[in-house]
């Protein structure tokens, strides 16, 4: 069956993909939450409109970081978190996490997408945060305390 996604979904594809997948799934899974759509022809000439307007919303966004990227060059950003005595973290900050406390302390709007964290930070003390927009790189310091 034909679908089309409504979400980013692991080992199946991102938003707005057509994707041919299993009919049990699609019906018992997809379609009752939410996560997919069937693939009509009406449906498909609008998630190609809405395709080009996330794509070019992308660029626009990309392009104004790419801009800013020296208000966020060398800057810190604090972050309180629960952990235990020997400063592990109950949870860990995801880079999902980052763009709100960013824009608590900096006033910068940055989106998930463009910051670069290979693993979530686990541990209380001083990381390196990457953000890139095209070929353009900008370092940031996270200071994780305990709460």
């Amino acid at each position: 069956m034909k679908v089309i996604l409504l979400k980013d979904l692991a080992k199946v594809g991102k938003k707005y993909d057509v994707k041919d997948v299993s009919d049990g799934y699609a019906l018992n899974s997809l379609l009752p939450k939410g996560f997919a759509k069937t693939a009509t022809a009406s449906a498909l000439k609008n998630i190609d409109a809405l395709k080009k307007e996330l794509d070019t919303e992308r660029l626009v966004q990309e392009d104004l970081l790419s801009k800013n990227l020296h208000e966020v060059e060398g800057k810190t950003v604090e972050i309180k978190a629960k952990a235990n005595e020997k400063g592990h973290l109950f949870a860990g900050i995801h880079k999902e996490n980052l763009p709100e406390a960013i824009k608590k302390s900096i006033g910068a709007d940055i989106d998930a997408h463009f910051i670069e964290l290979p693993k979530p930070i686990k541990e209380v003390g001083e990381h390196e945060v990457t953000i890139k927009a095209h070929d353009k790189k900008a370092v940031m310091k996270i200071i994780v305390s305990r709460e």
